[in-house]
C-alpha cells in the first residue's frame, strides 16, 4: 500500500520553476540587474539605493519563469540574506569586478554553500574601464569558488546592469541549471512554503509575502504558521494584480491573516480552522517592564529605552541586529517594543510611561500622534535607510552622556622659596623641572611624595614679568590660593582639565 501511494505521489510530481537568490556585497549591482531583467525600477524607489528588505519576483524567459528574490547586500541584513538562501534553488553570487571580493561577498558563498545551493557567479560592472575580471576570479577561487573559465565547475558570466551585457545569458544559464537539478513539485497536495515578509497594511490588514514550495494556494484556504492563523481573503501576485491561485515556487501577497506571521516561518493549509489551531504555538511572553527591569545594569551605566517602529517585519529583526552592535558599556539600549506599522497615540503613551525613544523606519506619523507627541515631549526620530538609523541612535546616546572631565598634565615644578604667605594665598619661587606651566593652570602639592593638598594659580612670572608660559629648566614665580600652605622643597604638579564630549 505504502509502495502504490509512493507511486502516485511521484506521478503527481511537475516541473516547477526555480527559485534564484541573488547574493553580494552591498553595491555589487544585485537589484540593478534584477532592475534590467523585470523593467522596473526597484533601485530609484529604494532610499539611498540600497534594497532594504527582502522582495521575491518571477519574469518569463523562452516560455518559462524564474522567481528571484532579491536580498539585502547591506550588512544590517545578514539575517536576512541567510533565510533567503534557505529558501531557494540556486544562488546567483554577483561580484562587482571593480572591487573584487568583499567581506558580504565571503559571507554569501557561506550561505550559499551551507544551504547546499549550486552557484552561478555574475561577474558584474564589466563595462567599467576599472574592472578587474582575472582579478576577481582570482579572489574567487581563494574561497574555493573557481569558475569554469579557470578549470573550476561553477559557471559564470560577465555581466552589465547598465547596458544589459550578459543579462539574457544570465537567464540561459539559470534554465539551463534548473533542467539538470530537475526540479519538480507535487501540485496535488495541501499548499506549504514560507513567509518571505510579514508586514500590517493599514488598508487591508495583516500581509505576508509568501513562497509556494509545494501544492496551490487560493482564496478562501484556511493558513496557518506557528504564530498565527487567517482564512485568505484574496492572493496578489508580485506585481499587486488579483489572482485566483498561487503555484509553487510564485511568490504571492496574501491577505487575510489575523496577525502578521513572523518572517522565515513555515505554513500550511488545512482543512479546517480546528486543525490550523493545532498548528499554532504558545505565544512567547515579551513583557514590557520598567526602564531598567530584566537588564543587569552596571555602575555608571545608563539606559535609553526604544520603542520601535518599522515597514515590515523582517527589517525590525535587522534593525535590532544593528542595534545590539553598538556600545553599550556606557549606555544600555533596551526595546520596550518592537514592530512593523506606523507610528500611533498607544505608541507615544509607551514611550511617556517607559520615557523611551521612538525610532521610526519608512514608517508614517499621522497628525494626532505627532501633536501627542509634542504635548507630551516624546521624542521620535525617523529613518529611511538602516545605517543613517545607526548613526542617529549612536549620536543621541553621545548627546546624553555627561561629559568627560579629562586631566591633562602639564609640568613639575620645585619650591624654591616662599615669599609671601598671607591667609590662603602665597607668592612662590621655583623652578620647572619637568615639561610648562601654563598661567591659570591647577596645582596639586606634594611633599615627601605625598599629596598634602590643591590650589590654583592666580599668575605666573618670569623675570619679575608676567607671563603666560615658563618651560623646563627655567625659574619662576606662581601667585598660589590654595588651603594648603607650601614649603621649601615641596613639589608642585602643573595640569589643567577640560571637559570632553561623552563617547560611546
Amino acid at each position: 500500500m505504502a509502495r502504490k501511494s509512493e507511486q502516485q505521489n511521484k506521478d503527481n510530481l511537475q516541473p516547477r520553476p526555480p527559485v534564484v537568490v541573488i547574493l553580494g556585497h552591498v553595491d555589487s549591482g544585485k537589484t540593478s540587474i534584477l532592475d534590467y531583467i523585470r523593467k522596473t525600477h526597484v533601485a530609484e524607489k529604494e532610499a539611498g539605493g540600497i534594497t532594504q528588505h527582502i522582495g521575491a519576483y518571477q519574469i518569463e524567459k523562452d516560455n518559462k519563469k524564474i522567481t528571484f528574490i532579491d536580498t539585502p547586500g547591506h550588512e544590517a541584513f545578514s539575517a536576512m540574506r541567510s533565510r533567503g538562501a534557505k529558501v531557494a534553488d540556486i544562488a546567483v553570487l554577483v561580484v562587482d569586478t571593480t572591487q573584487g571580493v568583499q567581506p558580504q561577498t565571503k559571507e554569501a558563498i557561506s550561505q550559499a554553500k551551507l544551504a547546499g545551493l549550486p552557484i552561478i557567479v555574475a561577474l558584474n560592472k564589466i563595462d567599467r574601464p576599472e574592472a578587474g575580471l582575472e582579478k576577481a576570479k582570482g579572489e574567487l577561487s581563494k574561497e574555493e569558488v573557481v569558475v569554469e573559465s579557470l578549470g573550476g565547475k561553477v559557471p559564470s558570466i560577465e555581466t552589465s546592469a547598465q547596458n544589459g551585457q550578459g543579462i539574457e545569458g544570465l537567464l540561459e544559464l539559470i534554465l539551463l541549471v534548473a533542467e539538470m537539478e530537475g526540479l519538480k513539485a507535487d501540485f496535488s497536495q495541501p499548499s506549504q512554503g514560507v513567509v518571505i515578509e510579514s508586514y500590517l497594511d493599514h488598508q487591508k490588514g495583516p500581509s505576508a509575502t509568501l513562497l509556494l514550495n509545494k501544492g496551490f494556494l487560493k482564496s478562501g484556504d484556511i493558513i496557518a504558521t506557528p504564530s498565527t492563523l487567517g482564512k485568505i481573503r484574496s492572493l496578489e501576485d508580485f506585481q499587486g494584480k488579483i489572482i485566483s491561485e498561487a503555484l509553487p515556487a510564485q511568490p504571492v501577497k496574501v491577505i487575510g491573516f489575523e496577525e502578521a506571521p513572523r518572517v522565515g516561518e513555515d505554513f500550511q493549509v488545512f482543512s479546517s480552522a480546528e486543525e490550523a489551531k493545532s498548528y499554532l504555538k504558545a505565544p512567547e511572553k515579551k513583557a514590557v517592564s520598567p526602564p531598567a527591569g530584566g537588564l543587569k545594569i552596571e555602575e555608571g551605566q545608563k539606559v535609553l529605552n526604544l520603542i520601535l517602529k518599522t515597514d515590515v517585519l523582517g527589517t525590525a529583526e535587522a534593525i535590532e541586529g544593528v542595534l545590539k552592535k553598538l556600545p553599550q558599556e556606557k549606555i544600555v539600549l533596551r526595546v520596550l517594543k518592537s514592530e512593523a506599522g506606523q507610528i500611533s497615540e498607544s505608541d507615544i503613551e509607551l514611550a511617556k510611561g517607559g520615557r523611551a525613544v521612538i525610532l521610526g523606519f519608512r514608517v508614517k506619523l499621522n497628525l494626532v500622534a505627532q501633536r501627542l507627541a509634542e504635548r507630551e515631549k516624546v521624542k521620535i526620530m525617523i529613518f529611511d535607510v538602516i545605517y543613517e538609523l545607526a548613526e542617529g541612535v549612536r549620536k543621541f546616546m553621545e548627546r546624553i552622556l555627561e561629559p568627560e572631565t579629562v586631566r591633562i598634565e602639564l609640568g613639575k615644578v620645585k619650591a624654591l622659596a616662599i615669599f609671601l604667605s598671607e591667609k590662603n594665598r602665597q607668592i612662590v619661587g621655583g623652578r620647572v623641572i619637568e615639561g610648562e606651566v601654563l598661567k591659570g593652570a591647577s596645582i596639586e602639592v606634594f611633599r615627601a611624595e605625598e599629596l598634602v593638598g590643591k590650589g590654583k594659580m592666580v599668575n605666573l612670572q618670569r623675570n619679575k614679568k608676567d607671563a603666560d608660559k615658563v618651560n623646563k629648566g627655567e625659574e619662576c614665580g606662581i601667585l598660589y590660593e590654595g588651603d594648603t600652605k607650601i614649603s621649601e622643597n615641596d613639589v608642585l604638579a602643573i595640569y589643567t582639565e577640560e571637559k570632553k564630549k561623552g563617547e560611546l
